[in-house]
């Protein structure tokens, strides 16, 4: 009969030797749950020197405080290392052990601070199982894009200028480590604890943007329609940000050939199973679709819906106008937009379930009338029929041969052309007048609709208008962050990026909202001018003793001022004197009570 094993011998450290390196490794036993076999299996968890100092790798850095607390180590080991760990040092004078530096740290501060101010860091944490090491690297390559513009091959050069999060160099095999250990459950639970800082009817507004991809092998990596028109394939990145707060709170990744109104299950499925509070979703025409609608009604799904005017919907009330001159009749004019405007309250039944039957709650489509608009898109429509029709006429003339079926749609539409199919050049070619009619009678209307909301016409528009910020947020993810390109070729690797990409977007949204909505508008012309000055602050750390940080001085204070944060001590420009009062002697006076007499 084999020995009992010994409780605790799972996280027995000891040393294994391999290919001339010394190890601390543990040996786990694994008991197939087929066979019932068991085996041991060697972890690796740092090395040891020849004088037994246990240095910790990346593994253990990665662990949560509950797992190392319970690591069993031999006596004649020197741990001195661990003390140096964030999650592990103990209370005392903060003494920096380590060389000598001097290195910027001012815009890194700000977005420290951010991070506390939004509850991002303490997310975070309890995310990782209160792994300070894991969440400081997270945060450093979350930083890194947006301080810099640059890709994660310079990140550790740049710490070595530049006072980080992560009190170790990150090389580019450590981050691939770290994105790959990141997984769905993580990515939820983050979900779950920002949604628990929305407010029940907060509006959300979702959006997506495709992003090229070098790695051609990743599953979700298809054709589509490359917006930046290069010849890189490409995944559909997905957004729900919060209009009140100013927040991203959810992002999912979808295949570049998927459109935007295949994509509303899943994110509705997404942000139940998350937890979020009956939100208020603000889409645009590409999430417009007649199956989505049925969607919102059967989920009881607060919405406010860009949607297209040549809807049968929306068309058949265009048509109920008949012809007009200027403006069409029974419309109301609000005088500070100047757009005409008008309501209908919708009853809509889906069928759900077996037999029962749900229907729309304040289901109403708002229509809007722009009478300016209407003139530059008949000019505009006219200007097209006509360079259609030219070109058409040469390619007739020359006995030119046309392209495929999908770039004659898009590039002659008003056009009924008749052609042969084997050499594919024209015969004859007529106008499509009921294209033509429909485009006119359509010009100048554009449409809102909204459920389960009381909003008058203007209030439904003047939301929907809010959700073009959203765009600006995708511009400066693709520019300033240089995160137009996925530069991964593995899913983990994949999934872990967008998680960082994510968090990063969570705190350069709100940098961004803090500089346009404050006085800072006024003194710097984007968000990166604001990091650009307080990047000269400097973080000074010398062996043994504690570290200090130079003085903020001008614009910089007045950027803590907007932000409301708080100067560290000693760092302010105004110093108080700490010369104690000399105390005098005698009795204290007495003080009086003044009555103000009115």
């Amino acid at each position: 009969m084999a020995r009992p094993r010994q409780e605790g011998t799972n996280y027995k450290m000891s040393i294994h030797v391999a290919n001339g390196h010394r190890y601390a490794s543990t040996q786990p036993l694994l008991v197939d749950q087929a066979s019932g076999k068991t085996r041991n299996m060697r972890i690796h968890w740092g090395t040891v020197d020849e004088n037994l100092r246990f240095y910790p790798g990346k593994r253990f850095f990665y662990a949560s405080p509950s797992e190392r607390a319970r690591f069993v180590y031999p006596d004649t080991w020197d741990l001195t290392e661990l003390e140096k760990l964030s999650g592990i040092k103990g209370q005392g004078r903060p003494a920096y052990e380590g060389a000598d530096t001097n290195r910027f740290y001012g815009d890194v501060w700000l977005l420290e601070q951010v991070a506390e101010r939004t509850g991002l860091r303490a997310d975070l944490m309890r995310v990782f199982g209160r792994n300070r090491e894991l969440v400081n690297d997270i945060l450093t390559l979350s930083y890194y894009p947006y301080l810099t513009g640059n890709t994660y091959n310079r990140l550790a050069r740049w710490q070595r200028i530049e006072k980080t999060p992560s009190s170790r160099e990150l090389t580019p095999s450590d981050i691939t480590h770290l994105t790959q250990s990141i997984t769905e459950e993580n990515r939820m639970d983050l979900f779950r604890l920002r949604s628990a800082r929305l407010q029940k009817g907060e509006l959300c507004a979702v959006d997506s943007t495709s992003r090229s991809a070098y790695g051609d092998t990743l599953a979700d990596v298809k054709w589509g329609k490359n917006k930046d028109k290069l010849p890189l394939e490409q995944t559909m990145e997905t957004v729900v940000y919060t209009l009140d707060g100013h927040m991203p709170v959810y992002y999912r990744a979808f295949p570049g050939n998927i459109p935007d109104s295949r994509s509303v299950e899943t994110i509705l499925t997404d942000i139940r199973h998350a937890g979020f509070p009956n939100v208020i979703m603000v889409t645009d025409r590409g999430y417009e679709s007649l199956q989505n609608l049925e969607r919102y009604i059967l989920a009881g799904q607060a919405m406010v819906m860009c949607v297209k005017v040549r809807q049968k919907l929306v068309l058949d009330k265009i048509k109920a106008f008949g012809d007009f001159g200027g403006r069409p009749d029974g419309m109301d004019i609000n005088p500070k937009s100047r757009l005409y405007h008008k309501q209908y309250d919708l009853t809509y039944e889906v069928q759900g379930k077996g037999t029962s039957t749900t229907s729309s709650d304040r289901l109403k489509l708002n229509l809007y009338f722009d009478a300016v608009r209407r003139g530059t898109e008949l000019t505009a429509l006219d200007v097209n029929i006509a360079l259609q029709r030219a070109a058409l006429q040469e390619i007739l003339d020359t006995g030119g041969r046309l392209d495929d079926e999908v770039t004659i749609r898009r590039n002659y539409n008003y056009f009924d052309i008749d052609y042969n199919e084997d050499d594919r050049t024209i015969r004859a070619f007529t106008l499509n007048g009921e294209k033509v009619a429909t485009a006119q009678r359509t010009s100048g209307f554009f449409a809102v609709m909204t459920h389960k909301l009381d909003m008058d016409p203007m209030t439904a528009l003047d939301t929907y208008s809010l959700r073009d910020e959203q765009e600006k947020y995708f511009q400066q993810m693709k520019s300033q962050m240089n995160i137009n390109r996925q530069r991964t070729w593995s899913e983990e690797g994949k999934n872990g990026r967008h998680f960082i990409t994510f968090v990063a977007l969570i705190i350069s949204s709100y940098v961004r909202h803090l500089w346009k909505s404050t006085e800072l508008r006024d003194t710097f012309s984007s968000s990166l001018e604001v990091l650009d000055e307080m990047r000269p602050i400097r973080c000074i750390e010398h062996c043994g003793k504690a570290r200090f940080i130079t003085p903020f001085i001008g614009e910089q204070v007045d950027i803590c001022k907007a932000f409301g944060f708080d100067i560290p001590e000693g760092c302010a420009p105004l110093y108080a004197s700490k010369k104690k009062a000399e105390k005098k002697r005698g009795r204290p006076r007495k003080t009086v009570d003044l009555i103000k007499l009115d």
